[in-house]
This record gives structure tokens, sequence and C-alpha cells, in this order.
């Protein structure tokens, strides 16, 4: 398929499996990666616009809910990725929005120790904007944008993105852009 194909194929809503695993850049105390688990909700629209909403969880199984993440923003799309025919290289640039909201009281009270400059006291279902602001946590420095070097993968009803290294470094920089499919959304049927 060329782009403009992909594009318009991939318009529309699509969710997650199940919930799924990531590695953090956070050790156990054996010194092993500790693992974090997540559901997303993504939508892309014209105009290479998208949203995604993401759930962060405590337990495998998605029962604890830990935080809910909202970014809204533009792809910019950089051509062929190696991985499979058809595998496209994307930036994932958060230039319209980012919102987190504690789902837990133990998130809410870490944020309030490590991200209380230009935020309200961090409390259980209370959303904050952290676009464009300081957030030490996910390592976002004042005035910066949250942008990811990612890839897509279109199959059918499937939408791949790529896998996160399994040392948990994130796609900060365009050699960290993954070389690996992650487990795929699917398409939200209504």
């Amino acid at each position: 398929m060329t782009i403009q194909e992909i594009k318009q194929a991939m318009q529309g809503e699509w969710v997650s499996i199940a919930p799924e695993v990531r590695p953090s850049t956070i050790k156990n105390p054996d010194g092993s990666i500790k693992p974090f688990y997540l559901t997303r909700a993504f939508t892309y629209q014209p105009d290479d616009e998208f949203q995604l909403a993401i759930l962060n969880l405590v337990d495998a199984y998605g029962k604890a809910p830990l935080a809910r993440l909202f970014i809204k923003g533009h792809m910019f799309w950089q051509g062929d990725h190696a991985i499979v025919a058809g595998a496209q290289k994307v930036n994932f640039v958060a230039d319209l929005e980012y919102i987190v909201t504690p789902l837990l009281q133990a998130f809410a009270d870490a944020m309030n120790g490590v991200a209380i400059k230009a935020f309200e006291k961090w409390e259980v279902n209370v959303a904050q904007s952290i676009f464009k602001k300081a957030f030490p946590p996910f390592g976002l420095a004042d005035g910066q944008v949250f942008a990811e070097f990612d890839l897509i993968y279109l199959r059918g009803d499937m939408l791949f993105w790529g896998a996160r290294h399994v040392d948990g470094r994130g796609f900060d920089k365009e050699e960290n852009r993954p070389t690996n499919l992650q487990i795929p959304l699917v398409r939200k049927r209504s």
C-alpha cells in the first residue's frame, strides 16, 4: 500500500486486545527489569491527527488501574521501515494535549513527591495537563512536547507499532526507533 492508502485504512479507532506488558527503566531488587502493564485506545483522524488513551495498570490482568494518560497530537511520516514490507517510520508528537489522571492513591502520592512545580496537588481521579510543563517522571523539560520515533505496520484489522526495547529505553531519538513489532491494536467494532 502507498502511504496515502495506509492513512486512509488507518482512520478510525483501534484498541488493545488485552492488557499489554512493557519493560520499564525501573529495576527489581534482584536487578531484573520491572514490567508495567497497560491498555491502549488509539484514534487516527484525517490530517495526521491522533488521540491516544493509555490506561496504566498495576497487574497483568488489568484489575488494578494505576493512571490514565491522554495524548493528542500529530503523526509525521518518515518513510519505509526495514522490519517488513509496508512498515513505515512515524514520529508521534503530542503537540496538542497531554493529560495525566491518577487512579490509585499511591500514584497520586508519588506525583506529589516528584511533580509539584506548576501543578495542583495530585489527587485520585483528578486530571492535570502536563502539556509543555516540566514533568520529571516522564523526563519532560519545561516547554518540551512529548515525542516518539516509532513505526507502524497495518495488516488487515491489526495495527502494529514498534516493540519496546527490552532494556526499557524510550523512543526519544532516531537511533532508538524500534526494530521489532509489538502486540497489535485491533480495529474497534461498534
